[in-house]
């Protein structure tokens, strides 16, 4: 561990420097891009499943101390993306078939019903507000973007779970898509994978405006499913 050691200036490619309000101390602000950094990475691959890096290691390539990444890497840690190895840092979580199908099934049993009841109490055009969301997933599938497409996805679904006004499920649902995202399954990302993916989004909204309610129960159930989900 670090002691005494001014903390550099973040450099990490592609941060959009957060801008601290009163009283907020920087160092926050710091852990935060670490963070993101870090998602980024592992759901890219960059990280690889099974091996372990030291905070000291990752501070010097992403030009921070290694305290702000310690701090990610805990919370990391939490979210059972990576594991801490007692004096020598945090190994990436490996995750199995069977990992990926229960997360799907969880995440079936919390979102599906949750999907179900808004449809039958929302108006159609209140499903209108998500299109933006779903046209950010498909131009990222497009290209190709798995880093991109991970985070539209979850946007499109944090605004779709926070439509029920459960912040508990909310939080609990992104959770579980995280956990789903990284690290990559072998073979998966491709653009062809996203962009059907990605169309599911949209596909479930034209079900969800024509209160079409078993066809957006099939669709929201088929796209969480670990069968062909590419996360």
């Amino acid at each position: 561990m670090e002691q005494g050691t001014a903390e550099p200036q973040p450099c990490v490619q592609g941060w959009v420097p957060a801008q601290p309000g009163p009283g907020v101390p920087r160092r926050h602000s710091v852990r935060g891009q670490v963070l993101a950094a870090l998602r980024r990475a592992l759901v890219d691959g960059e990280l690889t499943p099974g091996e372990v890096y030291s905070a000291p290691a990752l501070g010097e390539r992403y030009g921070v101390s290694a305290t702000p990444v310690r701090e990610a890497m805990q919370q990391l840690a939490g979210e059972g993306a990576v594991e801490v190895v007692p004096n020598r840092g945090f190994r990436v979580a490996e995750r199995s078939a069977r990992d990926l199908a229960e997360l799907a099934e969880v995440r079936a049993m919390l979102e599906v019903p949750a999907i179900v009841r808004l449809a039958r109490a929302l108006p159609p055009q209140r499903w209108e507000e998500l299109r933006p969301l779903a046209a950010a997933g498909v131009a990222a599938a497009a290209g190709g973007d798995r880093v991109g497409y991970a985070e539209a996805d979850h946007a499109f679904h944090d605004a779709l779970m926070s439509l029920t006004g459960n912040r508990r499920l909310t939080e609990v649902t992104g959770d579980l898509l995280r956990r789903a995202q990284w690290p990559p399954a072998a073979g998966t990302g491709r653009a062809a994978e996203l962009l059907a993916d990605a169309a599911e989004h949209h596909e479930l909204l034209d079900a969800l405006s024509a209160q079409e309610f078993a066809v957006a129960e099939r669709i929201a159930r088929a796209h969480v499913s670990a069968a062909r989900h590419p996360h």
